[in-house]
């Protein structure tokens, strides 16, 4: 195997959840390879950088080993790596900490004392 479809690559390498998921990122223009957009029958050979948006980051991947099937997460590493820099992975981390407050699905409206406390975390 010396190629495989874009939108099989991403979705057998779990960066994707579905395979049209990553048809329909593709057709977006939030996949590069090689700094180029691609539609999802382009196909990918090893060596190609990889660069998926997700916004507010843009993951950065080197494909290092062809998959044509799902792979399990603790063997993902053995066919991509990871070249994300760091100041784009500080990006998460600021939009995990803006997030301050985090409510079980279902809990219902804040009560008066809780939306004390949330505005209180908001006002620092």
């Amino acid at each position: 195997m010396d190629t495989v479809r874009i939108d099989k690559f991403l979705w057998s390498v779990r960066i994707y959840k579905t395979r049209t998921i990553a048809a329909e990122e593709c057709e977006k223009h939030r996949v590069l390879v090689n700094d180029a957009e691609v539609k999802p029958s382009r196909n990918v050979r090893i060596g190609d950088r990889l660069m998926v948006k997700k916004l507010p980051i843009v993951y950065t991947y080197e494909v290092i080993q062809l998959a044509d099937k799902r792979q399990s997460a603790s063997l993902v590493k053995n066919y991509i790596v990871d070249t994300t820099p760091h100041d784009e992975m500080d990006k998460a981390e600021i939009a995990r900490m803006t997030t301050f407050v985090r409510r079980d699905r279902g809990a219902g409206r804040p009560t008066k004392k809780e939306r004390r406390d949330i505005d209180k975390l908001t006002s620092l």
